[in-house]
């Protein structure tokens, strides 16, 4: 079964940082497009990060030059490194990507289960 599964999450004092990871495991060829969103209590789920098929990596305003989103590709695997961390960037974490997979047309879309940032003043 292909899942996307996160970890990484956890609390930290304003300031600290923290590294998220998201492995594509399963049968899995390899990762066509990822995305970082978060979303908070009351609020939207919101993209934060991505590496988009082909194009650049892109970051929400309230998140350049302090994050950064990069990938392994011979892990299948794709991180969030989080700097400088506030506590306006407390929310669950969720990981989104297109993976090739076997005897499947195009590339489908999977979503991860999600995990907790909190960061405190």
């Amino acid at each position: 079964q292909v899942q996307l599964v996160e970890s990484g999450g956890g609390l930290v004092q304003a300031g600290g940082s923290l590294r998220l990871s998201c492995a594509a495991i399963g049968r899995v060829f390899s990762i066509i497009a990822v995305g970082w969103y978060r979303q908070a209590p009351g609020k939207q789920r919101e993209l934060v990060a991505g590496i988009p098929r082909g194009g650049p990596t892109n970051y929400a305003d309230s998140v350049k030059g302090r994050f950064t989103i990069s990938r392994d590709n011979a892990k299948n695997t794709v991180y969030l490194q989080m700097d400088s961390l506030k506590p306006e960037d407390t929310a669950v974490y969720y990981c989104n990507a297109d993976l090739s997979v076997p005897l499947t047309a195009g590339y489908p879309n999977y979503w991860g289960q999600g995990t907790q940032v909190t960061v405190s003043s």
